[in-house]
């Protein structure tokens, strides 16, 4: 609308109308320029209607519709896990000290005892007592003696004896096993073809020639070669 068809012009400051020509408002004399008047007088529209600020806001509304699509579609395409709380890297656990390895004891070696070695059978046989049959064997079969008795001895053979002389050796035996000769080699007539011989003795004889008693061993020889062999004990009193 031009001001030359009749426009009136409100004055911003009274509110009276004035003529579109004027200059000054006509009942307060507020100024009235066609400026001022155009841009208070005619309110602006809410939203713009030309075409280059629809076109301007579209393409606006067009990026940021776009951009919440994609940001939607990636989103989807590499989902992550919720950071829950403030990750804590575990701080390590020591590791436990070995102990120092000792070497491992030596077992007590275990010494076997040593098994005496068991003494050769030999052919002949000893027997000791206190008396003597016709046949040259034992009576009153024993092997401890005391003063005051008779001590015997008779050997017995599996063949006859083959020699006319066989001979006697008598040891003491101590406590450690140390021998001491009471009578050596000391010769017994035989007879060839027998297989038994003994005699008897006073057990006062041997205490005095062997100056008291104690343990005794008796080896029969033949030669040179052991035939026999007996253990008895003699007792002082």
């Amino acid at each position: 609308m031009l001001d030359d068809l009749g426009e009136t012009i409100d004055c911003p400051n009274c509110g009276r109308p004035n003529p579109g020509w004027a200059q000054v408002c006509r009942t307060c004399g507020f100024s009235l320029s066609r400026k001022v008047a155009r841009s208070v007088g005619r309110p602006q529209r809410p939203f713009p209607t030309d075409q280059a600020s629809l076109l301007s806001i579209g393409a606006a509304v067009g990026s940021i519709v776009l951009a919440i699509v994609l940001g939607m579609i990636f989103s989807a395409m590499n989902p992550t896990q919720p950071t829950v709380g403030v990750s804590v890297s575990p701080s390590p656990s020591p590791s436990p000290t070995a102990a120092p390895t000792l070497p491992p004891e030596p077992s007590p070696s275990i010494v076997a005892e040593e098994t005496p070695s068991p003494t050769p059978e030999l052919p002949d046989t000893i027997t000791f007592g206190t008396g003597l049959t016709a046949s040259k064997t034992i009576s009153g079969k024993t092997d401890t003696f005391g003063p005051g008795s008779t001590f015997a001895h008779s050997v017995s053979a599996k063949e006859p004896f083959g020699v006319s002389t066989l001979y006697e050796t008598v040891v003491r035996v101590a406590d450690d096993g140390t021998e001491s000769p009471m009578q050596t080699r000391y010769p017994v007539p035989v007879t060839k073809t027998a297989k038994v011989f003994g005699f008897v003795v006073s057990t006062n004889s041997l205490l005095r020639d062997w100056a008291g008693g104690g343990n005794f061993i008796m080896r029969i020889y033949d030669g040179q070669t052991l035939i026999a062999q007996g253990s008895f004990t003699l007792t002082a009193g």
